[in-house]
């Protein structure tokens, strides 16, 4: 050790040994601090978060893929509605005909602190039979909460992510017509009630974990005092703060960002019933198992023939239906028992399950049975 040092010390001079000594320190403490996780990530303040914001709207401006007024009359009464507000009186038994017109769902999310003035993502979605909400124009649309009172007003453009086209009975279609996105398009006109901070906040974690709480409980207790902090159960916590208000802003700015050595993740497995989409994480283990997997395919075919009448005969053509009735059985993999091996980390598992060669459908039902028999070593959501 001492014969590098010298050699580093005759390369670099002394200043220079000194300047590789601490870029060496800084590449060992960096990848420690990459894995460390800030409060901020894994808990949030009680009773500040998002509210749920819903409203019915009108969206004007459409190229002829509106609403169809025959089977959205909704969409009419609420036209009628908005132009009698305006002071514009239709004639009563008139008929009228839009295409340009289309009602709508609108509905954001108030963000915990939100203050009137803020401005909100919105997103706005078609509920009669309108081909396309894209180059319409929202209008001016009361935004609720739970409660009943109007929270925020959006008004805007809509932006769809999609193109559609039609011609001759066909059509061709990019991505979802019936549901846009106006970026800040809603004004908050009514801030909700904060709850007034006393002399403890009180922590939740986003998941129960006795040791994640261990762990954040004794980071701040060794960063503000042992006193300071009480765990309540494994989600929640109280942490005292100072009193005087910009203490108690540099303590909770502190308090958020304070590092926390996070557990080993729980192995999980989590199956979209849906799509077929298989997600697992790094933690999911294997033990050695066997499997067989078959595919039981019913194939139903019908086909018409038709039944000519003997000459002379008088009778009468027939079309009869004729079916025909094939059930296989059939294998996924390379066919029999397959044998799976220990998988110890997330490429073991996924080469494992590679080797029987199952789609996603199969897929599914065969991490089913591995739980079931305990050789899936994760637990299984299916949504």
């Amino acid at each position: 050790m001492d014969r590098l040092m010298n050699k580093l010390v005759r390369s670099f001079g002394k200043g220079g040994f000194y300047f590789v000594v601490i870029i060496l320190a800084v590449l060992m403490i960096l990848p420690n601090m990459a894995h460390a996780t800030r409060i901020k990530e894994i808990a949030n303040v009680s009773g500040q978060r998002a509210n749920q914001l819903i409203g019915y709207g009108l969206v004007v401006g459409l190229d002829g893929s509106g609403d169809q007024t025959t089977q959205s009359p909704f969409t009419l009464q609420s036209v009628i509605s908005m132009l009698t507000s305006l002071g514009v009186a239709l004639p009563p038994g008139q008929s009228i005909q839009m295409r340009n017109t289309a009602a709508v769902i609108v509905t954001a999310e108030l963000p915990a602190l939100a203050r009137p003035g803020q401005k909100l993502d919105i997103t706005v979605s078609s509920i009669g039979n309108a081909k396309s909400l894209k180059g319409g124009q929202l209008l001016m649309t009361p935004l609720r909460g739970a409660d009943g009172q109007i929270y925020a007003l959006g008004q805007g453009g809509v932006f769809v992510g999609g193109a559609g086209a039609s011609a001759a009975g066909s059509s061709t279609t990019v991505n979802h017509l019936s549901v846009g996105r106006v970026p800040e398009g809603a004004l908050v006109e009514r801030a909700i009630p904060a709850t007034p901070m006393g002399q403890f906040v009180q922590l939740d974690l986003h998941q129960s974990d006795f040791t994640l709480m261990q762990r954040t409980a004794e980071a701040i207790a060794k960063r503000f005092g042992a006193g300071v902090v009480m765990p309540l159960d494994a989600r929640a916590l109280k942490v005292a703060v100072p009193s005087e208000p910009m203490a108690r802003i540099k303590f909770l700015a502190d308090l958020e960002n304070l590092p926390i050595d996070t557990p080993a993740e729980r192995a999980k497995v989590i199956v979209n019933a849906r799509t077929g989409s298989v997600v697992m994480n790094q933690a999911v283990t294997l033990t050695p198992a066997a499997v067989a997997h078959g595919n039981l395919t019913v194939k139903i075919e019908q086909a018409a023939s038709t039944s000519q009448p003997e000459p002379f005969s008088r009778g009468q053509t027939t079309v009869t239906n004729q079916a025909s009735v094939q059930v296989e059985q059939g294998e996924t993999g390379p066919g029999g028992l397959v044998k799976v091996p220990q998988g110890a980390n997330l490429d073991g598992v996924i080469r494992a399950l590679n080797m029987l060669g199952a789609k996603p459908a199969d897929l599914m039902s065969i991490l089913q049975a591995l739980k079931a028999s305990g050789a899936l070593k994760a637990d299984l959501e299916i949504i």
